[in-house]
């Protein structure tokens, strides 16, 4: 009995191995596979993506004091980032991938950015 494309249900001819039937099946799978299941994840990660550039933009030498004017005006959003670091002293920098932020008085805000080995 042949086996049947999981894309199109088209016949799978040639290696006992085989599971799409050509290579069009096999990206269109895949890229069902692997697209945003949702408008949610899709905005949230376009913001992230968004609120990086701008910190990557304004933080031109791994630490820079910008004020919160500054980031507002490029369209910087705070409710979204990615992680939070404490530290012993109680400060709290938050993280967007590996561009991050620190609050200070006055608005200013202390931007960092980390190495990070993966």
């Amino acid at each position: 009995m042949a086996k049947s494309c999981p894309e199109c249900g088209n016949p799978i001819l040639g290696r006992a191995d085989k599971k799409f039937c050509c290579d069009a099946c096999r990206n269109a799978h895949n890229n069902n596979l692997n697209k945003d299941q949702t408008n949610l994840v899709r905005n949230v990660n376009n913001r992230l993506r968004k609120n990086h550039r701008i910190l990557e933009k304004l933080n031109t030498k791994d630490k820079t004091k910008v004020k919160k004017e500054t980031l507002l005006k490029n369209g910087f959003n705070f409710k979204f980032f990615t992680g939070q670091y404490i530290t012993k002293t109680g400060s709290t920098y938050f993280y967007v991938y590996n561009q991050g932020y620190l609050p200070l008085d006055n608005d200013w805000f202390l931007l960092v950015k980390v190495e990070i080995n993966l």
